[in-house]
């Protein structure tokens, strides 16, 4: 968003809209990859991140608004993990490049080669 924008007042685009939104803030992130490893209760996701609880939960409500994240009851306890399949979309887009960067990268490897050969004389 433009900064001008921020000046005359529009709103920022809700970060729970989608998983791309979502996932932008870094710290939401980070509860990603810790819940990547395993299911986590709040308590262990708070000392973790070194964040206070409400923080913690903030993200975490975003993370489920989006479906990225899943929560089950166990006892007292909330355990969070990860639902792969809301992130399917952002794996889907970045996919596209993967194939460009990589096309990019051997063809860089190409012209290397073909310096390092006129260097020796080849």
């Amino acid at each position: 968003m433009p900064i001008w924008a921020y000046d005359y007042g529009m709103a920022r685009a809700a970060t729970t809209a989608d998983t791309f939104n979502a996932v932008a803030e870094p710290r939401r992130r980070q509860i990603l990859d810790l819940l990547a490893q395993g299911e986590l209760p709040v308590t262990e996701l708070v000392d973790r991140l070194g964040l206070a609880q409400p923080q913690v939960s903030k993200h975490l409500r975003v993370l489920r608004e989006v479906g990225a994240v899943r929560v089950r009851e166990d006892g007292r306890q909330r355990l969070y993990r990860v639902d792969g399949r809301a992130l399917k979309p952002i794996f889907d887009w970045v996919s596209r490049y993967e194939a460009l960067w990589n096309e990019r990268m051997d063809e860089l490897e190409a012209v290397v080669t073909r310096l390092r050969d006129q260097e020796d004389g080849r």
